[in-house]
């Protein structure tokens, strides 16, 4: 049910796809949050992920016990108010776009290659869902990112002092290395999605699909997250680089972690974290990031299908 497709054109409406969207976002971002703190923890480190008395975090096991020792469990949860709020924002204007976008492309645009129009639609949607979520992505790096002392004990206030402190746009700081990354990474996650799942039509032997054929629970988490994994290597400097330039201005509280250094822009932050960390450090925290993209997207995909499919069949959000 992932974009629009002839042969199983269902009653779903375009704000039942967001809200299945919004849902999927918000039940995936419960199951993935800890992979996300640690994912952020090991980006805004500037010392090697390696074993050594001066690195604050060496690897996931290492990190996830430091973690639960001096802060406790609650940590592996840090800023997760603005992420549900990120995902939920998100989740809706990303498949909501999308949905969109395939069926307005199919009935009024002649386009040579499936693949290319869900990259096409697939970045657009991202944009769609940065340019709405990104202030929550904002606030949550700086909720994860900061020790003890907290400087921001919550939400409202984070947005509050950045605001009162930075400006209104600091809400958006890190918006050009986010939109870098997630235009092709939707694009490829999208585009790879719908082609793994093709595959998998093939791999149960059907080769005819209509209106009544849904891909098993398992086969939308297996495509999912391939997907995710694609998707996700392929961008990964420009996630780094967003969560660095996204903590700017917010030294203090990066202290009790180690070194923090300043960027001007997105090109000073790559060029510098190559020169002084070597070319490894833009895929500081990849392997946390991979696992996450994996359970993520797998997720992501597989609870949006089920609930479009829990919409078709109760008749909620009919189309009019």
């Amino acid at each position: 049910m992932v974009g629009y497709d002839a042969r199983k054109e269902t009653t779903l409406s375009n704000l039942g796809h967001g809200f299945a969207g919004s849902l999927s976002g918000i039940l995936t971002r419960f199951v993935s949050q800890p992979l996300d703190v640690l994912k952020i923890r090991f980006q805004l480190q500037h010392e090697p992920l390696i074993p050594h008395s001066k690195n604050y975090y060496w690897n996931m096991r290492q990190a996830g016990f430091r973690i639960l020792r001096e802060e406790s469990y609650r940590a592996l949860w840090k800023g997760h108010l603005p992420a549900q709020c990120l995902s939920a924002v998100y989740g809706l204007a990303q498949f909501r776009t999308f949905e969109f976008c395939t069926k307005y492309i199919h009935l009024n645009v002649t386009v040579s290659g499936k693949p290319v129009t869900d990259f096409l639609c697939g970045g657009l949607s991202g944009a769609m869902g940065t340019l709405a979520s990104m202030p929550f992505d904002t606030v949550r790096t700086r909720l994860v990112g900061q020790g003890e002392p907290k400087i921001y004990k919550g939400m409202v206030q984070a947005v509050t002092l950045m605001v009162k402190q930075e400006g209104i746009f600091s809400l958006y700081k890190g918006l050009t290395p986010s939109l870098l990354q997630i235009v092709p990474q939707t694009g490829v996650q999208f585009a790879s999605f719908r082609l793994f799942t093709s595959f998998y039509w093939i791999l149960l032997g059907k080769d005819k699909i209509s209106k009544e054929t849904k891909l098993p629970l398992v086969g939308n988490l297996i495509c999912g997250s391939l997907a995710g994994l694609v998707a996700k290597v392929v961008v990964y400097p420009l996630d780094l680089t967003k969560k660095r330039l996204q903590v700017q201005g917010f030294e203090e509280a990066r202290l009790h972690f180690g070194r923090v250094t300043k960027y001007s822009g997105l090109f000073h932050c790559l060029r510098r974290t190559v020169t002084e960390e070597g070319f490894r450090a833009i895929y500081k925290g990849l392997l946390p990031s991979m696992l996450k993209a994996m359970v993520t997207t797998g997720l992501t995909f597989m609870f949006y299908e089920e609930i479009c499919y829990i919409f078709i069949q109760t008749g909620l959000f009919k189309q009019k």
